[in-house]
């Protein structure tokens, strides 16, 4: 019995259907055990498949608001190019894409998914990426290893916060973008409006290929001006019939063929001057303008497409691999020198691993780009990145859960390899003759924190290997061990960025943890200046302990000079700086600290040891126990015991000093502030606004952009801490927002008074 036929078998008496197949040399797991995805067999197939060129190979990224479609046109694309033999359902949990567990669990894609298809003698490799803010990595990620961005759009819904995000990506990234219109069958769709606010957002550029002739549940016919047929449908979809316009049609197909043929000849004066001549073009002076014009961003052509029932997806395979740049079309990538690197078949062998996805009974797999070169099955590589060698034992295209095994893979192709020794997301390998390295990839700033720990504290080792292991998986997870706020932090883009870890470490490491609100790491400081004298003193039989330090503490602020008399109580203090050491603290701002000391009152080997018991108190504010800044000490005077004094006297006689000194020095208590910029709707501005004062934001300023309105302001991250979750809720998930550092400022005298108060009480229960 073979173990196909057994794991048939052992499927059907479970009553799951198996579906395609995983195509490893190696058997991973076996029948009597449950396989590690629910619609996965293993198959022991090794045939190779063909070897593409870099002149045959595209590279596409889909992107799209939550809810577009990605992962059923990803099962379209798939079946119409014959690498399944059915289309999976998102409902059922039979895709291609989203195969992870989590994503099961919460409905939504979690990780991108790369895949491939081959169409008409070409090599189509696409990365299907999650929709939602809280997973924007994925889709950065993408964009900076393919070409051309497929931007879906829901046919109810339009231009969403989602296809605003995306494109602002692919618009720093000077990327091809091609918008297709999903679930024209929608009985809210309305494609009229749709195409009318994408030109009102991007502008002329957005020139529609094809339109329905009916959206809603009768959707099944397109008019493509490029090629001026009608497609229709039956009700599976699939091959469509290819028919004349109607002649109701023929008046509106020809203004709109006319206005492609001006958009495509404006992007190639040959073109120009041809249409000049002829007032047309052919059939394939179009698709080389429109090529030239997406590699430009010169143009954004407009398709239709009912994923659901397979309709439309065929002609858009087609335009892909007739029309889509290849890529050694598009401008070159550079290396973290600057130097250029072409994706050529000749050059050094190159790879960039962008992506690694850890899979029960396999373990990592690694996801890289071919930057220049080419690889082989058993090719020896040397890791810039860690120093180490690494062989390359398995090569395979992707094909998301299922993989098909490749003897070689060219610059410009993506694939993937498992059992690698000593390689990480980011990394990159080289052969002897080449040393590249690549940092292109510059993810978005985190906007949601939460402190982490294992509810079972034994377990807490155990939990951060397991939190290193996810952050390979996706890097915009930030994992901090702060020293600061004595708290294990998790930084990540949202809710439900933070939502999935959680389930990820309960269910698949099996840990129980625990989310806390993270701790504000407020910083101390002083406003005036104030004066203190400690005496350290202890007698304990043999040798005891002597030191006594005055010091002077004022705010430092940058270029203001020290003063060369000090008045307090009216005494009068000269300053003689003998030394100054400015000591640039690791937590911002600085400590300037004056050795002023006159008549050897204090040896100079105790200033060391003074300044030591200092920084021990910064380190810990008076106030409410965190870090201090922006002070200058200056210590002028003090006492010595010829026999008694040693460094530990002098660091204890300092830090009580200092102590001292920084009550008397009218203490405030600073807070990080963060520049906020919100992307939201008109319609719901008013209630962002009100939002943002309640939290006590400073507006900035605020303008419209490409149909939303872009909101700037300044807010303490004290009343970020759940900003995602109000803001989703505020907008019904129609608003996006980013934030980073600016800058510490006082907090009001309220705040500054409860802060004070809660930390004396938490002291008093310790």
């Amino acid at each position: 019995m073979s173990i196909r036929f057994f794991c048939s078998l052992w499927s059907k008496k479970r009553g799951k259907h198996l579906a395609n197949s995983h195509l490893f040399t190696k058997l991973q797991t076996d029948c009597g055990k449950k396989p590690p995805f629910q619609n996965q067999t293993i198959n022991l197939n090794t045939k190779t498949m063909k070897v593409y060129q870099t002149n045959e190979i595209k590279n596409i990224a889909i992107l799209g608001n939550d809810g577009a479609g990605k992962t059923t046109l990803t099962e379209s694309l798939l079946y119409e190019a014959g690498i399944i033999k059915r289309r999976g359902r998102v409902s059922q949990h039979t895709t291609v894409s989203d195969y992870f567990p989590v994503e099961h669990e919460y409905g939504y894609s979690v990780f991108s998914t790369v895949f491939h298809t081959e169409w008409n003698g070409k090599k189509l490799n696409f990365i299907d990426c999650p929709g939602s803010d809280d997973f924007a990595g994925a889709a950065i990620t993408a964009l900076n290893v393919t070409d051309t961005a497929i931007l879906l759009l829901k046919g109810a819904a339009g231009v969403e916060v989602g296809t605003q995000n995306h494109f602002r990506y692919t618009e720093k990234l000077k990327k091809p973008v091609i918008f297709l219109v999903n679930q024209l069958d929608d009985e809210n769709c309305d494609y009229d409006r749709i195409l009318e606010q994408l030109q009102e957002i991007y502008g002329s550029k957005v020139v529609p290929v094809q339109y329905p002739i009916k959206t809603g549940p009768d959707f099944n016919a397109v008019i493509d001006v490029l090629l001026m047929k009608k497609y229709s449908w039956g009700p599976e979809g699939g091959a469509p019939t290819i028919e004349d316009i109607p002649a109701d049609q023929m008046e509106k197909a020809t203004e709109l063929n006319k206005a492609l043929i001006e958009a495509a000849a404006e992007n190639d004066e040959g073109l120009m001057e041809k249409f000049f001549e002829k007032d047309s073009l052919t059939e394939d002076e179009m698709r080389e303008g429109i090529r030239k014009g997406l590699a430009m961003r010169g143009m954004f052509p407009v398709f239709c497409v009912c994923a659901g029932k397979d309709m439309g997806v065929r002609r858009l395979m087609e335009f892909l691999g007739n029309v889509v740049p290849f890529v050694d079309e598009m401008p070159p990538v550079h290396n973290s020198r600057g130097a250029e690197v072409k994706p050529d078949v000749n050059g050094p062998t190159s790879l960039f691993f962008f992506k690694t996805s850890v899979e029960p009974h396999i373990g990592e797999v690694m996801y890289f780009k071919v930057m220049s070169g080419k690889v082989h099955e058993g090719d020896d590589l040397t890791n810039i990145d860690r120093g180490s060698k690494e062989r390359m034992a398995q090569l395979f295209c992707c094909a998301g859960q299922n993989r098909i095994k490749v003897d070689e893979l060219v610059a410009g192709d993506i694939g993937c390899t498992v059992k690698l020794k000593d390689v990480k997301t980011g990394n990159t390998l080289n052969d002897k003759n080449c040393e590249n390295r690549f940092d292109f990839i510059k993810f978005p700033n985190t906007k949601y924190t939460r402190a982490i720990r294992a509810v079972n504290e034994s377990d807490t080792e155990k939990m951060m290997n397991a939190l290193q292991k996810m952050r390979e998986e996706d890097p915009t997870w930030q994992i901090e061990q702060s020293k600061e706020l004595r708290q294990i932090l998790v930084h990540g883009q949202g809710e439900f960025h933070l939502r999935t870890l959680k389930w990820r470490m309960e269910n698949n490491e099996k840990i129980q943890i625990q989310f806390d609100e993270p701790k504000v790491p407020y910083r101390e400081t002083i406003t005036k200046a104030a004066r203190a004298d400690y005496r350290h003193k202890k007698q304990s039989g043999g040798a005891g302990q002597f030191g006594e330090v005055h010091l002077i503490v004022e705010p430092y602020v940058e270029g203001v000079p020290t003063s060369e008399v000090y008045k307090f109580g009216g005494q009068e203090f000269r300053i003689n700086a003998k030394s100054e050491e400015v000591v640039n603290l690791e937590w911002g701002g600085k400590l300037v600290f004056i050795n002023s000391v006159v008549g050897g009152a204090i040896d100079a080997r105790f200033m060391p040891a003074i300044l030591k018991g200092i920084m021990q108190r910064m380190e810990q504010g008076p106030l409410t126990g965190c870090y201090a800044r922006d002070v200058r000490v200056i210590v002028y005077d003090g006492k010595m015991h010829p026999v008694d004094s040693n460094e530990l006297s002098f660091m204890l006689a300092g830090r009580q000093a200092f102590a001292q000194a920084f009550r008397e020095a009218g203490p405030k208590i600073l807070e990080p502030i963060y520049d906020v910029e919100v992307l939201v709707p008109s319609d719901k501005l008013g209630d962002v606004m009100s939002d943002l004062q309640g939290r006590r934001a400073m507006i900035m300023g605020m303008h419209s952009e490409s149909g939303y309105e872009k909101l700037s302001a300044r807010v303490p991250l004290k009343e970020m801490s759940s900003y995602s979750t109000a803001l989703s809720s505020l907008t019904g998930g129609r608003a996006s927002f980013s934030m980073s550092f600016a800058s510490y400022e006082l907090v009001p005298a309220d705040v500054q008074q409860k802060l004070v108060k809660e930390h004396e009480a938490e002291e008093a229960d310790n």
